[in-house]
């Protein structure tokens, strides 16, 4: 819990970084002018966006923030490995904080009973807010429900950082990587893989999810205007879920006896489709998103084909980092994107570190 006169100097942050609050509580936009943001709809393609170095590069070193910093950090649900590792990633940033930055920074995090538990993730997000922590990092369930926790912690001089997915239209800052990338990514792999031609499937996240839509918009988006041979015969929700995904992936490739490949929104439903690949003795192309340990696994043993990966670990790091900027009075840019790359057979043992190239950040 911060002191009183830590209260009011991240009081003065949070006005210095937007000015005022707008109409409502909503942040206002920078600049003192009194107007609130524009809801945040589609980060993927933020004018103001960047990418997470330039943004080290243009502000330089971390801010010390002195007090004690408790940050809480709501996922989806723990039940996926995704989630856990992103929780993992964000502690890690604390503690780099801690003893990098010589700063006291702790991290709550919690995530609700499942990917479908809306109005359990809103129930931890306003009870961190009644506790007030220092600010927020929220992962919602869907683009909606975690609104009114940022209407509550915008009153309360919270920051809020949204990390992921969904996308909080009412939400001062992103942290994510670009999800339509995601789609493409795998659409490009796969164009290469099938030489341009033959029957693919898509199988989709929650249809509330951002990453969901734009996931699958971009391997579409990919595919009509690069690879006009290619088929996409069958698209559907799965809902994260793995034996959703693995049922209509029997159905599909008894019904399409030429089928190359399947896209999956997240590696939980890719795992799922690759047991169905197997059972039916034929070679399908599967391609999921995230990069979880499991999918790791997969591809070294020669059944998963890829994963897009977005690298949670870091990406938890990096959401901590720019918190601590906000909070440290550095005008973070709204969208701030985090890397990713597509994983298969070639550089799966490759180091994540290597990989995306990375840093700790200068204190």
């Amino acid at each position: 819990m911060k002191a009183t006169k830590a209260l009011a100097a991240l009081a003065i942050s949070v006005l210095a970084l937007t000015g005022c609050t707008g109409p409502g509580g909503t942040p206002a936009a920078p600049g003192g002018s009194g107007a609130a943001l524009a809801p945040m709809t589609n980060p993927d393609e933020a004018p103001e966006g960047k990418d997470f170095t330039d943004v080290r590069a243009s502000l330089g070193a971390v801010p010390k923030v002195t007090g004690d910093i408790k940050l809480g950090g709501v996922a989806k649900a723990f039940e996926n490995e995704y989630w856990r590792t992103l929780k993992e990633g964000m502690e890690i940033g604390s503690q780099k904080m801690t003893q990098l930055g010589a700063m006291n920074v702790t991290i709550d995090m919690r995530s609700a009973q499942g990917e479908s538990d809306e109005q359990g993730q809103l129930a931890i997000a306003k009870d961190m807010i009644n506790k007030k922590y220092s600010a927020l990092l929220l992962s919602p369930i869907s683009d909606g429900n975690l609104v009114p926790a940022v209407e509550d912690a915008t009153k309360a001089g919270i920051p809020v950082v949204n990390v992921n997915d969904g996308i909080i239209a009412n939400s001062p800052n992103y942290v994510g990587p670009k999800a339509k990338q995601n789609g493409s990514s795998a659409a490009e792999w796969i164009s290469k893989k099938i030489n341009g031609q033959g029957e693919v499937a898509i199988v989709i996240g929650l249809p509330k999810a951002f990453a969901a839509r734009q996931r699958t918009a971009g391997f579409e988006e990919y595919m009509k205007a690069s690879a006009p041979g290619i088929k996409i015969v069958e698209k559907q929700n799965a809902d994260w879920d793995r034996a959703k995904a693995k049922d209509l992936a029997d159905t599909w490739i008894k019904k399409h006896p030429d089928l190359k490949a399947i896209f999956c929104n997240n590696d939980t439903m890719a795992l799922g489709v690759v047991e169905a690949v197997k059972a039916s003795g034929k070679q399908i192309l599967v391609v999921g998103v995230d990069g979880i340990g499991e999918a790791y696994a997969s591809i070294k043993k020669g059944e998963l084909s890829a994963t897009v990966d977005s690298f949670p670990k870091y990406k938890g790091q990096i959401a901590v980092e720019m918190t601590i900027r906000i909070l440290g009075g550095q005008k973070v840019p709204r969208v701030v994107w985090t890397p990713q790359a597509l994983i298969d057979s070639t550089n799966v043992d490759t180091p994540a570190e290597q990989i995306i190239s990375w840093k700790d950040p200068n204190f």
